[in-house]
């Protein structure tokens, strides 16, 4: 597979690292559109929010906890958490990923 966010999980493509467990990374975003902007992305494949099988909702809902606790962890009181679904709702990676925005200037990806 030549997905950009498996290859990031499996630590094949290096990338700035905050947290990780088993089941997800959260890594700095490369085009921050915030002074702080995460990923917060599955190590399991998922192609968008569209394409979520039944069994996937566990994990896709743990996103937001693990954002949650990532941002408790680096002391962000205050964030954005943003899907972005389909190219016309503005995901640019086929895998599906949640932003953490935060800090004054903060643009929706």
């Amino acid at each position: 597979m030549d997905c950009i966010f498996c290859k990031i999980a499996a630590h094949e493509v290096s990338s700035d690292i905050v947290a990780e467990d088993e089941a997800a990374m959260v890594f700095k975003d490369i085009h921050p559109k915030a002074e702080t902007h995460w990923l917060i992305v599955p190590k399991k494949h998922i192609h968008s929010v569209l394409s979520v099988e039944s069994d996937d909702w566990p994990l896709v809902t743990s996103l937001i906890k693990k954002a949650a606790e990532t941002a408790r962890d680096q002391n962000i009181n205050g964030y954005k958490l943003v899907f972005n679904v389909g190219r016309e709702g503005g995901q640019m990676v086929d895998h599906i990923h949640l932003h953490l925005l935060a800090g004054k200037k903060i643009e929706l990806p």
